[in-house]
């Protein structure tokens, strides 16, 4: 099976999950009831997908969908303010087509990225529990497996944790104690990709000035140069952010589903 069809299926395969009782009820409510602002929309109100496809260099890990964003239009970091910090520097240093995500047929494409989570569906008050995270992880584990991502980035120190124990069952050497979680750190252990760390981007972060729009942008600069320094050495796939402008981009996933209509 080719590495595309292999990732659509786990992609399949995430939207059909049902592991986790507290976080499906809690999303099918979310998308029933609905915020006002949001009451002619069709929610997803599903376990969201990875956004993006192999080939990719750089790997986006999240924490999970937010319950009127990705839980709301079913494509990562799409709807919500976090996404529009994500996106605005993926489409600043090369990773993006467009700066903005609206919808899943908005038009947005990723470039050598895709953007994957710790937990795949909305849990209330943005904590899922160990266990559901845990239920989870073999997912992130596959995408790992299938990309072979050359960078990894993490938001927030929950990615950071599944990222580490995601990697421990690929075989990777994770270190006692674990490295700690401190924004615009970059950690290199043996056998495994290097990790960028960054606070994640949700309001509390932003609006209270823990993270700026300047210490976000330098981590999506150094992932820039840090992809770019991989071809450098012989890696495969696009360079530069210029090159990767002008280069068509491959379509995008998760699997196609129809637009959210008005009610």
């Amino acid at each position: 099976m080719r590495r595309t069809d292999a990732f659509e299926q786990i992609q399949r395969e995430v939207i059909a999950c049902d592991r986790c009782p507290r976080l499906r009820g809690y999303c099918a409510r979310v998308a029933r009831e609905r915020r006002p602002l949001y009451r002619d929309w069709t929610y997803w109100g599903k376990p969201v997908p990875a956004f993006g496809r192999p080939p990719a260099r750089l790997l986006v890990i999240g924490l999970a969908p937010a319950a009127h964003g990705a839980n709301r239009t079913g494509r990562m970091f799409t709807g919500d303010s976090s996404g529009s910090w994500l996106y605005a520097a993926l489409h600043r240093f090369g990773f993006a087509t467009q700066p903005g995500s609206a919808a899943r047929d908005d038009g947005l494409q990723l470039r050598d990225c895709v953007i994957s989570a710790a937990a795949r569906c909305a849990p209330p008050g943005n904590k899922p529990a160990p266990v559901e995270l845990d239920r989870c992880r073999p997912f992130l584990v596959r995408e790992i497996e299938l990309l072979r991502p050359q960078l990894v980035v993490v938001l927030g120190r929950i990615a950071w944790e599944a990222w580490l124990r995601a990697a421990a069952q690929l075989g990777g050497t994770v270190p006692r104690p674990r490295p700690a979680f401190a924004h615009g750190q970059l950690v290199r252990l043996p056998g495994l990709p290097p990790v960028l760390q960054s606070y994640h981007p949700s309001r509390q972060n932003t609006n209270t000035g823990k993270l700026t729009r300047a210490m976000w942008n330098a981590v999506f600069a150094q992932a820039r140069a840090l992809v770019d320094a991989q071809e450098g050495a012989g890696g495969p796939g696009p360079v530069s952010a210029e090159r990767a402008r002008r280069r068509s981009p491959a379509p995008a996933s998760p699997p196609a589903s129809k637009r959210p209509r008005r009610a």
